[in-house]
């Protein structure tokens, strides 16, 4: 990840990648890509019928039955958000996203040429934009000429770690189409939910399905990320086939195939056999647990953060912690970002790189990095019953706590005495 322009802080143009689960792959994997790794022949464009019925047989069993001539697969989701912004928004359109959002969505709009609008979130959760400031944005976009088209959320959602209830889900999804946006789905970390026997997840392509293209980066729950592979899932409409079909051709154009040996390791994956399953409840345990201590924390250091109920990371606000960090040079979340990545020795991106506002004191915090040092102490968490206890997992929640407890006690040092 690099910084922004130093003078100024300037308009990000580099984002950091998903949260990493901070392990090993899985060897079942490994071994599916080593025997497709002698494949000279390149796969076609959106996905070999192979990949293709994988990914059919992933969304119906999450209750989006799927044919394969609905569904495109390309080297990582950035690409076929790409290629589906493309499609729809090339000829003059506009494109709404929340505020916050993935890192990786706003780029490729401008990359296009297009504006990128962002609509705020409720108090409740990120990833979905509240319906009544999607309909305010769209009228005054509409107002100032704009020709808004298409709006990209997430259910479970990078970068706040939260799920957004059913209900308010349907309240924007309804909210959109009646604009006639035509709704993109980021479901990259649908399949890591904290606690799924209490947290209800519903795609809008479940209330919506003529009006919605799910997008799912395989890294989120299946692949490491250094595999790139993605599918997407079109509406079963005459516009549903004519939004494959030009996809096809930009993804043609970009000449963005999945690598053949990574397009064998990602149609295994989707079929989702036992030890991909196993590994994926194992890894989703130990970040829930993990996320949940590094919540604890930052709300006892004094900062703001909802409970993560949902990836690898959590969305800390230090708005609270103002002042001292004032006194420390921090106004912003770029320098926030540069303070805590220096004291922490881990990344922690600013929310600016979520379309956040550059005053606001947030960052993402990720857990992978809490998990140890070496792929014997990540294995190590990952097999232990208690992964809390373990001393490196120790030593990195208490060097979280240590520095947001030092910014604490400058915090009440700056109050005035009563």
């Amino acid at each position: 990840m690099r910084r922004t322009d130093p003078e100024g802080h300037g308009p990000v143009r580099y984002g950091p990648p998903l949260p990493d689960d901070g392990l090993p792959v899985l060897p079942d994997l490994t071994a599916v890509l080593a025997a497709a790794a002698g494949r000279a022949a390149a796969q076609p464009v959106g996905g070999a019928p192979a990949l293709l019925e994988a990914a059919c047989g992933y969304w119906t069993r999450r209750g989006l039955p799927t044919v394969p001539d609905r569904v495109a697969a390309g080297p990582g989701a950035p690409a076929l958000l790409l290629a589906v912004t493309a499609a729809l928004a090339s000829d003059g359109a506009d494109v709404l996203v929340p505020r916050p959002c993935a890192a990786w969505w706003a780029p490729y709009a401008r990359l296009l040429g297009r504006p990128v609008y962002h609509v705020p979130t409720p108090a409740e959760s990120g990833g979905v934009p509240d319906p009544y400031a999607l309909l305010e944005t769209v009228r005054r976009v509409r107002a100032e000429g704009g020709e808004p088209r298409l709006l990209v959320l997430s259910v479970a959602d990078d970068p706040t770690a939260t799920v957004a209830p059913p209900e308010m889900l349907h309240e924007t999804v309804e909210a959109a189409t009646a604009e006639g946006l035509h709704l993109v789905s980021d479901e990259t970390w649908r399949d890591t939910l904290h606690d799924p026997h209490q947290t209800v997840l519903l795609s809008p392509a479940e209330m919506l399905p003529d009006q919605v293209t799910v997008v799912t980066d395989l890294a989120g729950s299946l692949l490491p990320p250094g595999w790139p592979a993605a599918v997407a899932r079109f509406p079963a409409t005459e516009p549903g086939r004519h939004l494959h079909a030009r996809v096809l051709d930009i993804l043609t154009a970009l000449g963005a195939r999945v690598a053949a040996p990574v397009a064998a390791a990602a149609g295994y994956a989707l079929d989702e056999p036992p030890p991909v399953m196993e590994r994926r409840e194992a890894v989703v345990r130990l970040h829930a647990r993990v996320a949940a201590a590094a919540h604890a924390a930052v709300v006892a250091g004094g900062a703001l953060a909802r409970p993560p109920q949902a990836g690898r990371h959590l969305y800390a606000d230090l708005g609270p912690l103002r002042e001292p960090l004032a006194a420390q040079g921090v106004g912003d979340a770029q320098e926030l970002e540069d303070l805590l990545t220096a004291r922490l020795g881990m990344p922690a991106p600013g929310g600016h790189r979520f379309g956040d506002d550059l005053g606001a004191l947030r960052v993402r915090l990720a857990t992978g990095p809490l998990l140890g040092g070496t792929d014997e102490e990540r294995m190590e968490c990952l097999a232990s019953p208690t992964p809390l206890e373990l001393p490196y997992v120790q030593r990195a929640l208490i060097s979280l706590t240590s520095v947001l407890d030092d910014l604490r006690d400058d915090a009440q040092r700056w109050e005035s005495p009563r």
